[in-house]
C-alpha cells in the first residue's frame, strides 16, 4: 500500500524514473508507464520455489515473491502470463501486512531466504517489504532476481538491503536486445548494473556450512536456440569486463512459450550440441565457479500463474 512507503519512495513513484525507460508517469494514480504497474504491491504470487540454483534453493527452497509487469518485453519470457501487459494482477489487493504475514508463514517452514523476482520496476515495494520484515524481527537472506535492466544508482541504493544479487546478462548485441526484448540499450545498461553489483559483492559467494549462499552475486545467462554466437560473446564480455571468478549459472532450460511458437529461431528447445559448444567456451575462458544444467531441464521450469502455486 502506498502509505507504507517512505517519502523518497513516494517521490520515485509519483514521477517514475525508477528504470532506464524513465517514463515520468505518476504511478500513484495509474499504471500508464512501460511496466503497466501502479504504486501498489503488484504481486502475482508468493510461494516456495525449489527451482533456483542449488546454492540458492537448497533442500527447502526459497520464498519467492513474483511481481507482475516488467520493464522488458522479452518475447520468449517463461513468465509472460504475469510479465506482459494486463496479466498477473490477481493479488493486486494484497496489503503490505498480507504480504508480510504470508512471507512469515513460509519462513516458519524452515525457509531462510526471500527472493524478489522481476523487481526492477518495483524497487520501492521491495524496500518496503524488506523493512517490514525487519520490523518484525525477521532477517531473511534477500535475493534480487533481476533481468539487469536496472539503473546503476538504483542498484547502489540497495547496498545493505540485498544480500544476493541474481542478475541475468541476456545479450551484448544491441540489435538482438532490441529484437527480443525491446531494449537496444540493454547490453550497456545491464553491464553497468552488474558491475555495480560486483563492486558491492566481489567474486566470493559466501556460503554456510551446508553450502547455502548468504551473500554475494550469481550471474545467469540463458542460452537461446540458434544464438550460440551471442552466448559466446556474452561469456567473453563477462571475462573481459567483470571477472572469470564470478559465479555463473549457464542455463539450458529455454522452452518456447505460446508467443514464439511460430518464430523461425525461438520455436524450439535447445540442441545439446548448441549448449555443449557454449559450455566448452565457458571452460576455455577460465570460468571456475558456477553451474550448468542438464539439457532436458526445459521440462522442469514451466510455471502456471493461474494456480496458487505456479510450479506445482
Amino acid at each position: 500500500m502506498v502509505e507504507s512507503y517512505g517519502i523518497s519512495e513516494l517521490e520515485l513513484l509519483s514521477n517514475c524514473t525508477l528504470c532506464p525507460h524513465e517514463c515520468g508517469v505518476n504511478r500513484l494514480y495509474g499504471a500508464d508507464g512501460y511496466c503497466h504497474t501502479d504504486a501498489g504491491l503488484n504481486i502475482s504470487s508468493i510461494c516456495i520455489h525449489s527451482g533456483e540454483e542449488p546454492v540458492i534453493s537448497g533442500q527447502s527452497g526459497i520464498c519467492n515473491i513474483f511481481f507482475s509487469g516488467c520493464n522488458l518485453r522479452c518475447i520468449y519470457c517463461q513468465n509472460h502470463e504475469i510479465s506482459h501487459q494486463g496479466c498477473g494482477n490477481g493479488h493486486s489487493s494484497l496489503t503490505l501486512e498480507d504480504v508480510l504475514d504470508k512471507v512469515e508463514s513460509i519462513m516458519s517452514e524452515d525457509i531462510s531466504a526471500v527472493g524478489f523476482v522481476s523487481p526492477s520496476h518495483v524497487v520501492p515495494q521491495v524496500i518496503s517489504i524488506i523493512c517490514g520484515l525487519r520490523s518484525r524481527g525477521l532477517n531473511p537472506v534477500t535475493v534480487y532476481n533481476t533481468n539487469s535492466y536496472d539503473k546503476t544508482e538504483i542498484i547502489r541504493s540497495l547496498s545493505g538491503l540485498i544480500d544476493i544479487y541474481l542478475p541475468d546478462l541476456k545479450y551484448v548485441s544491441p540489435e538482438i536486445a532490441a529484437r527480443f526484448s525491446d531494449a537496444s540499450d540493454y547490453p550497456e545498461i545491464a553491464l553497468k548494473a552488474i558491475k555495480e553489483m560486483y563492486f558491492q559483492k566481489g567474486s566470493t559467494l559466501i556460503t554456510d556450512d551446508t553450502g547455502i549462499a548468504g551473500n554475494g552475486i550469481l550471474l545467469r545467462h540463458l542460452v537461446l536456440p540458434g544464438h550460440t554466437a551471442e552466448s559466446i560473446k556474452v561469456l567473453k564480455t563477462i571475462a573481459e569486463e567483470i571477472s572469470t571468478g564470478i559465479h555463473i549459472s549457464l542455463m539450458s532450460q529455454y522452452n518456447p512459450n505460446e508467443l514464439v511458437k511460430t518464430h523461425p529461431a525461438l520455436n524450439r528447445t535447445l540442441y545439446s550440441s548448441e549448449y555443449e559448444l557454449v559450455v566448452k567456451e565457458m571452460e576455455r575462458l577460465g570460468f571456475r565457479n558456477g553451474w550448468v544444467q542438464d539439457i532436458e531441464s526445459h521440462n522442469n521450469y514451466l510455471p502456471d500463474f493461474s494456480k496458487n502455486h505456479p510450479f506445482k
